[in-house]
């Protein structure tokens, strides 16, 4: 295992610094330097949509490790500094301020944007995109008492945003291409699940509807749907997705495609470049295909595995893709992969109408992923008829009667047996 040299982390987020404290925690004892543009030290993405937005959650919560530590552990963190180029034959990083970085091993952990509208207005004051702890604290200034809010996209972080304004008194529209929240994601059933949640807490969704135009003089103050609905608005929140951000990559003639692609080890076809977080375009080997995944329990477990495999180690991020949501009363855990299109029955186990079931998404009798509702310590077992990859009996499956234990092969692998 190399000890010594120069490994340098582009990006000072969750897959950033827990590849920082990986390296240290393996021995690695050459240095480590860590590249962010954002003014704060590295800090986790969940609370930004949940707790930071309602209260729930202590503004120093977010951060991944204390102010002191990247100091206390010989980490050289330059935060508000922008790499603008990756030499590969020199092997070095160019920052925006001309200073010239050399490394042995680099690792790519860039994120994500936030997708933009294509419609007038999207510039307006008022107009806000949730990435950064910045957009958190103005979304937060934005939830108030009688406020009207206007959400554009009811996936998570959409939803999410919702239930924070309804509880904080403001009055929220979400505007939705689809029928139905997160529809190509969980399918109908499930869709109206969230739907009718949200509904029973005074959110009003329009469905199959865009936005034609958003409003105002200087700041927001409407959003005009196409087919000519006029929302008053006090503030727009946009979430439509979100793009990785591999300008750097591409621009040093790394293949990318929906992110950039990497092995199992998160390394790229250079061998001293690697890649880890929303950026990686990894193939899974549990789920024998390339997944992008933009959740938190991927760039923590992931930028621990590149750490690792930076100094050698034979490894593998065989991690299932794994999130969960906090929205009013409704809890939720999501593991494993279903690709909109790719499953065939969604079968529920437990009570939808009380909002306390687990529901799997299944192709060919195979779980490809499961998410339980207000319905707890299950996720290991979920996790392993995922792993399993053999078809179970389905009507058993539904029935609450039969534990989830007992559906499984005694031979099915157990990757990531817990969350960490």
């Amino acid at each position: 295992m190399s000890k010594t040299g120069t490994f340098v982390i582009v990006g000072a987020g969750l897959a950033g610094a827990r590849a920082a404290q990986t390296l240290r925690e393996e021995g690695f004892d050459g240095g480590v330097v860590m590249i962010g543009d954002e003014p704060e030290r590295p800090y986790e993405r969940p609370p930004l949509s949940k707790g930071l937005l309602t209260g729930g959650a202590e503004p120093d919560s977010v951060f991944v490790h204390d102010a002191g530590w990247y100091a206390e552990h010989d980490v050289d963190l330059r935060t508000a500094a922008r790499a603008v180029a990756v030499d590969r034959v020199d092997g070095e990083v160019r920052l925006a301020d001309g200073q010239h970085i050399r490394y042995d091993k680099l690792l790519l952990a860039t994120g994500a944007t936030p997708r933009d509208l294509a419609a007038p207005g999207v510039n307006l004051d008022g107009v806000l995109r949730l990435r950064t702890l910045a957009d958190s604290r103005r979304i937060a200034a934005a939830l108030v008492d009688g406020a009207h809010i206007v959400i554009v996209g009811a996936g998570w972080i959409g939803l999410e945003v919702a239930a924070a304004a309804r509880q904080r008194g403001a009055t929220v529209d979400v505007v939705e291409t689809a029928t139905l929240p997160l529809l190509r994601v969980l399918g109908d059933e499930i869709g109206r699940v969230f739907a009718n949640l949200h509904r029973d807490h005074g959110v009003t969704f329009h469905f199959d509807a865009e936005v034609r135009e958003i409003r105002g003089s200087g700041r927001v103050s409407s959003v005009l749907l196409a087919d000519g609905t006029e929302l008053p608005a006090d503030a727009v929140m946009v979430a439509v997705g979100a793009r990785p951000n591999t300008e750097l990559a591409t621009a040093a003639g790394l293949a990318v495609e929906n992110g950039i692609l990497v092995h199992s080890s998160l390394r790229t076809a250079e061998p001293d470049i690697y890649a880890a977080g929303d950026v990686a375009n990894a193939y899974h080997p549990v789920l024998r295909r390339r997944l992008r995944v933009e959740h938190w329990a991927n760039a923590r477990h992931g930028g621990a595995t590149a750490a690792r495999a930076m100094l050698g180690q034979a490894v593998s991020n065989d991690e299932l893709p794994y999130f969960y949501t906090d929205q009013y009363d409704l809890g939720m855990e999501y593991v494993g992969h279903a690709p909109p299109g790719k499953f065939d029955r969604v079968v529920v186990r437990g009570d939808v109408a009380k909002r306390e079931f687990i529901a799997f998404w299944t192709h060919g009798g195979r779980v490809l992923a499961g998410m339980n509702v207000n319905t707890w310590d299950v996720v290991p077992s979920i996790r392993r008829l995922v792993a399993a990859a053999e078809p179970v009996d389905l009507d058993r499956l539904a029935d609450p009667d039969v534990p989830l234990d007992e559906l499984q092969p005694p031979s099915a692998p157990a990757p990531g047996s817990q969350v960490v």
